[in-house]
């Protein structure tokens, strides 16, 4: 009887006809690959029938943030992607959104951005980069995230750590990885910024050479050297999550993390974990509540100190 109780439970739960989610960004880069993959291992795991991911770029996730917060309050079948970079762009933007105007779920993963340039690129390492940054700042377009993200404050903390003011850093930002990819593929940009798993399949491919990682230690599994290692005392990493609108009840609530908990051990989601390298960095709902209002505070201290605006 408790067998066939339980077999009805899950069968009840796996009735959900859709779940939509928003990534606050262009088609291409890392809100949108997270928001797809979760998709379909919500879809895989038999959490949903149908997935719809919408795309809202602006701001660093803060014009999305801004429409999910206004149309999707009290929904539980609506999620947005948001992360480190979302953190960020609402303070240095001045934002009059933020991430406490939405219901955490979980933290998914995280990743370390890493520093790419073109192959046929005359810069080999981050000690190249950074003498060319020294002597001549403007003249070396960095490209990354949208302003104030966290790739534009760790280009900014690359730049203090080698006497270079954060207003003389020449950092390109853009809305989505998409157009961030094309343009340094097409070498309209001296160093590209990004999550490490989104530039991986270049980098393994040839397309692009890694010359920087923003890990503490060397990684065993990524080829790509430190900042640290090569005399720049820099350390990042990107984390990311998932959030429900404000207004749900605690019964939206639950089920919408038990749904994400049983996409997160699917097939669909480890299977693209692993081959994006992103650290697994899960974390539920009230300690990931936790996480996010420490580290808005964190880094509103960090782009204060490094006056981007």
């Amino acid at each position: 009887m408790a067998g066939l109780l339980a077999l009805v439970a899950i069968s009840a739960h796996a009735q959900v006809d859709s779940i939509k989610i928003m990534a606050p960004a262009n088609p291409g880069g890392g809100f949108d690959t997270i928001a797809r993959t979760l998709g379909d291992a919500l879809k895989a795991s038999g959490q949903a029938k149908s997935v719809a991911v919408e795309n809202k770029a602006g701001a660093g996730g803060a014009i999305g943030l801004a429409q999910f917060i206004n149309t999707e309050k009290g929904s539980g079948h609506s999620l947005i992607v948001a992360g480190a970079v979302t953190a960020a762009s609402v303070e240095a933007n001045k934002s009059p959104v933020n991430l406490s105007m939405v219901t955490p779920i979980a933290r998914l993963m995280g990743e370390y951005n890493v520093i790419v340039v073109p192959a046929a690129s005359p810069f080999k390492s981050m000690k190249d980069l950074a003498a060319a940054m020294k002597a001549n700042p403007g003249a070396v377009a960095i490209g990354g995230g949208s302003a104030g993200s966290v790739d534009h404050v760790m280009v900014a903390l690359i730049g203090e750590k080698l006497g270079v003011s954060a207003d003389k850093v020449n950092y390109v930002a853009f809305a989505g990885g998409g157009e961030g990819k094309a343009a340094i593929l097409g070498s309209q940009l001296a160093a590209y910024v990004s999550g490490y798993g989104e530039l991986v399949d270049l980098i393994k491919a040839g397309k692009l050479r890694a010359i920087g990682l923003s890990a503490e230690t060397k990684q065993a599994d990524i080829e790509v050297p430190t900042f640290k290692e090569q005399g720049i005392d820099v350390v990042m990493y990107n984390w990311r999550g998932v959030f429900a609108p404000a207004g749900i009840s605690e019964a939206q609530k639950k089920a919408l993390v038990t749904m994400v908990e049983a996409a997160l051990k699917d097939p669909a989601w480890k299977s693209k974990a692993d081959k994006l390298e992103w650290l697994d960095l899960y974390q539920p709902a009230e300690p990931f509540k936790a996480f996010v209002e420490a580290e808005s505070k964190r880094l509103k201290t960090v782009i204060g100190g490094l006056k981007l605006n």
